[in-house]
C-alpha cells in the first residue's frame, strides 16, 4: 500500500512541477470562479496534487507500526491486533488510498494540457535536447563513443551558452559533417521521435 501511494505521490508531483508559473505545462483543472489561493488571487494552486502528496506520506507512515508487527512475543501475542495497531493501520491505509486513487483518476480525467507551451520551453533550450539522437547516431556512423561525446557535449555546451542553435552549430561542425548528412542530421531533430509511442501508452 505504501508502495502505491509513493506512485501516485509521484505522479503528483509531477503535476505540481509541470503546474508552476515558470512552467505551465499542464494544470489541474480549474472551475470559474474558483479560489487558487487566498492571499494571491492569480494562483492557481494544484490544491488535489498538493492532498495527494500528503496522503502519501500518512500511508508511509503506516508501514513502520506495520513491520513492527513482525516479531512477536512467542511467535504469537497480542500487541499487533488487540493493541490497535492493526485495527487502526488496515482500514485508514486502505480508506486513504482508495480515496487518493480515486482522487488522482479525477485530477488525470481534467487535466488541462498546454502543447504549445510544452513546444516553447522545449525551444527554450536551443535543440540540445535531441543530443542523445545525435550521439548515437555519430556511433552508429563508426565513430567511438568517447569521440562522439565530445563532439556533441561541446556542441550543445556552446548552445547552452546562446552561441547559436544546437543544430546550426552541428551542421557547421566539420567532424559532424564528414559522418552525417544534411538530411540525415536534420532527421534526428524530429520530435516524432519522442512521442511515437503516445497513442499506445
Amino acid at each position: 500500500l505504501a508502495v502505491i501511494a509513493s506512485s501516485i505521490e509521484r505522479v503528483a508531483t509531477e503535476i505540481r512541477h509541470l503546474q508552476r508559473t515558470e512552467v505551465r505545462e499542464v494544470e489541474e483543472y480549474f472551475a470559474p470562479g474558483q479560489k487558487g489561493s487566498s492571499a494571491m488571487p492569480h494562483k492557481r494552486n494544484p490544491v488535489l496534487s498538493e492532498n495527494l502528496a500528503g496522503l502519501a506520506r500518512l500511508v508511509r507512515g503506516y508501514a513502520v507500526p506495520a513491520l513492527e508487527n513482525v516479531a512477536l512475543w512467542h511467535e504469537r501475542d497480542i500487541s499487533h491486533s488487540h493493541s490497535a495497531v492493526e485495527r487502526v493501520i488496515a482500514p485508514d491505509a486502505t480508506i486513504a488510498l482508495d480515496f487518493s486513487l480515486a482522487r488522482l483518476a479525477e485530477v488525470i480525467a481534467k487535466l488541462v494540457v498546454y502543447p504549445e507551451r510544452m513546444r516553447a520551453n522545449l525551444e527554450t533550450a536551443g535543440g540540445i535536447v535531441f543530443s542523445q539522437q545525435v550521439l548515437l547516431a555519430l556511433i552508429g556512423k563508426g565513430m567511438s563513443r568517447e569521440a562522439a561525446y565530445k563532439i556533441v557535449q561541446r556542441n550543445a555546451m556552446a548552445a547552452w551558452d546562446g552561441k547559436g542553435g544546437f543544430r546550426d552549430l552541428l551542421a557547421a561542425d566539420k567532424e559532424v559533417a564528414k559522418k552525417l548528412s544534411a538530411k540525415e542530421l536534420a532527421a534526428l531533430f524530429d520530435l516524432k521521435h519522442h512521442v511515437k509511442h503516445v497513442d499506445t501508452i
